[in-house]
């Protein structure tokens, strides 16, 4: 195990002492992998007790991560012990982010995912280009699936030249999905 890790896990430790502490009852520690893949930070397994920590984030975003990941899958977990099944970022949640961790309670990370950043494919709209994932590219291949652009409201369309995108990486492609 890394020193990395081992910091994430203490952390874990700390969060669920302060929960502990807090509620006056005890909630154990749950196990804690690192596992998570993508472009996903972390995740938190409910009725399994655990937490998937994402390696390559992790060892890149080392500070921010330990102080504001962790606590946030932590976070999830003591919610789900407390009232069940609720909406994952709603009162109950940030309640636990914000009165027991003293921490905002944000529901996305903002760090860079450029490594952990898969093959994309270019899609047009009649206002830009769209990077959709492997996943997204192939439901529209097999006609699972259509996404439209939110800001000009055109479906998303295969653009077959490689597309340089010089747009800043602050831009965030917005889409939804309309199933047919």
């Amino acid at each position: 195990m890394t020193p990395l890790q081992q910091a994430s896990i203490a952390k874990a430790q700390q969060c669920i002492q302060q929960a502990s502490t807090f509620f006056n009852r005890p909630f154990s520690l749950p196990e804690i992998k690192f596992t998570q893949r993508g472009k996903i930070a972390g995740t938190a397994r409910l009725q399994g007790w655990e937490i998937r920590i994402n390696p390559i984030l992790l060892e890149e975003n080392q500070h921010t991560f330990i102080n504001e990941v962790i606590p946030h899958e932590i976070a999830h977990l003591i919610t789900f012990k407390l009232y069940g099944r609720v909406r994952p970022h709603g009162k109950e949640w940030q309640g636990v982010m914000n009165q027991v961790f003293n921490l905002p309670a944000r529901t996305t990370h903002s760090f860079s995912v450029d490594s952990v950043k898969g093959k994309t494919f270019p899609y047009r709209c009649k206002c830009s280009t769209h990077e959709l994932t492997v996943r997204r590219h192939n439901r529209v291949q097999k006609k699972q699936t259509q996404y439209v652009c939110k800001n000009c409201q055109s479906p998303l369309k295969l653009s077959r030249a490689k597309i340089n995108c010089l747009e800043p990486k602050s831009t965030v492609v917005k889409l939804t999905t309309s199933n047919n």
